[in-house]
């Protein structure tokens, strides 16, 4: 709804936050506006009640699981009986004035969508980043809090508004575990970008987002802790020790992975070192890159009609290795989607099982090399020409390969 213009006179507001937990709250109106307020109130823990005839599907949703209560009828006078908050956001203006003013005879605060100056409360431009909640009022513009709200959530993010007090009160350190996603450092999740914003240690691999590690303030510690391709490499065991170690100094620190930590990333056996050494331990996902770099090159790991399944699978070792823990013979007869990491100097030896348990010789592949970066590469071949592909083409880690009928999708 547009925005109504307030006589500046008015227009001052006494910032407060309202702890809402276990209180009715009413909300008049079942459309979009609604629908964000109702959120954001079951945010804050609030009983909600909806009076509406209609609701949008979104918070129809709400209903079932009980997370809401539906009054399947117009407003009636009486409705805010024991509310401590309402919201009036109908598309009648008639209607949202009955219930401010219901809200005005009971003592209750009233926020009124379609005319701020009649409301007795403006909700503001709302964000949070953890445990700090970011409100922003906009001086009777909402379009301009929203604004502001965004660049402090975003300084807040990236780290350019720093956090650096906070701390657990005992002082004692921890480790979050950070999926970085495939490498494109826009396609790590904020929760992601919070923690490194906040860290004092930070153990990186080689495939995570290098970028980010860059824009690090000069006090944060970062330790190399690749695993190359059958090179060099930090021993897990000595990656294990150094989370215990830092955080056990009182460091904040995060542990950031490629992908997502536990996606063949060995997340769990450093989540259960820190479990042993008593350290607290948070795991922050991530978009893997089975699914990120397919996608990225246009490549879907399904399609209606054509697949209803996608396995992902190690290739770090052959299919003939005492070690493999793959059954090969099975994903031969599977007819969805396989998605191989790791596999590049294995791939002659994987693409031949695949074909002698049951594979067709030209099911289509799609090898996508340094994905997520300037530098991707999409080639596109067959199991019977995939040995000779990645010869030609001096494929090298880091490449995931897709084999399936969705490569020859956009083709």
């Amino acid at each position: 709804m547009p925005a109504t213009p307030v006589d500046p006179a008015t227009g001052s507001v006494y910032p407060v936050g309202l702890r809402l937990t276990g209180k009715r709250v009413v909300v008049v109106g079942g459309g979009q506006v609604a629908h964000r307020r109702v959120a954001g109130l079951l945010d804050a823990r609030a009983v909600v009640t909806v009076v509406s005839p209609e609701l949008t599907p979104a918070l129809e949703a709400l209903v079932e699981p009980g997370s809401v209560t539906w009054e399947r009828r117009r407003y009636a006078d009486g409705d805010l009986a024991d509310a401590w908050y309402a919201v009036a956001a109908t598309d009648d203006p008639d209607v949202n004035a009955a219930v401010t003013a219901e809200a005005e005879s009971r003592r209750i605060f009233c926020a009124r969508a379609d005319d701020r100056s009649r409301s007795s409360v403006w909700t503001p431009a709302v964000g949070r980043v953890g445990d700090v909640v970011v409100s922003v009022h906009g001086g009777g513009d909402p379009q301009r809090a929203v604004g502001i709200r965004d660049a402090v959530l975003a300084g807040l993010t990236d780290g350019t508004v720093a956090d650096t007090v906070s701390r657990p009160r005992d002082g004692q350190g921890s480790v979050v575990l950070v999926g970085g996603g495939p490498g494109d450092p826009g396609l790590m999740t904020v929760r992601g970008r919070q923690a490194l914003a906040t860290a004092d240690v930070v153990l990186a691999d080689h495939l995570a987002p290098q970028s980010l590690l860059a824009s690090l303030p000069p006090h944060v510690e970062v330790v190399d802790a690749s695993k190359l391709p059958r090179g060099r490499s930090m021993a897990q065991e000595q990656i294990n020790a150094l989370l215990v170690e830092h955080a056990r100094a009182g460091k904040r620190v995060v542990r950031l992975k490629g992908g997502d930590p536990f996606v063949f990333g060995r997340g769990f056996e450093e989540l259960e070192a820190c479990a042993a050494a008593g350290v607290p331990v948070e795991v922050v996902p991530g978009v893997t890159s089975a699914i990120g770099v397919p996608g990225l090159a246009g490549v879907p790991v399904t399609h209606r009609g054509m697949t209803h399944e996608f396995v992902v699978v190690s290739g770090h070792v052959p299919p003939d290795h005492p070690a493999s823990l793959v059954d090969w013979a099975a994903l031969g007869r599977l007819r969805g989607t396989l998605v191989v990491l790791m596999g590049v100097e294995t791939a002659p030896a994987i693409a031949a099982a695949l074909v002698e348990h049951g594979r067709a010789a030209d099911t289509p592949v799609a090898v996508v090399v340094d994905g997520a970066s300037p530098a991707q590469r999409l080639y596109r071949t067959t199991l019977a020409g995939l040995g000779a592909t990645i010869a030609e083409e001096g494929v090298r880690p880091p490449a995931v390969w897709v084999v399936g009928d969705v490569v020859g999708l956009g083709a």
